[in-house]
């Protein structure tokens, strides 16, 4: 099967880069997080939130909606915290790439 993403085609086998980059993103503020010594009222938030992106993004389809949602709770939690900003905006760039999910 082979279908078109942009100008880029990708074929049955390979795995979507916009999936990749999520990914990518989520492992590294993932990690930027735990590495953060300061505690903040809202961590576990941000924390299960970037584990639910990081196991839609390891389902390969992720819903465009229920990303958003995460993101926007993500950034809530973490929004204040200028050490995790560079990761939290990479996380908002990939979430974007899958576009905006369809009007209910």
């Amino acid at each position: 099967m082979l279908r078109s993403l942009g100008q880029r085609q990708v074929t049955g086998g390979e795995e979507d880069p916009r999936v990749a980059g999520l990914r990518t993103a989520v492992s590294r503020l993932r990690r930027e997080l735990a590495l953060l010594p300061t505690e903040f009222p809202d961590r576990s938030i941000a924390e299960d939130e970037l584990a639910a992106l990081a196991a839609m993004a390891a389902g390969g389809a992720p819903e465009t909606r229920r990303m958003r949602r995460s993101l926007l709770l993500i950034a809530g939690s973490i929004g204040s915290v200028s050490a995790l900003s560079r990761g939290l905006q990479e996380v908002r760039d990939a979430v974007d790439l899958f576009g905006t999910p369809p009007r209910a």
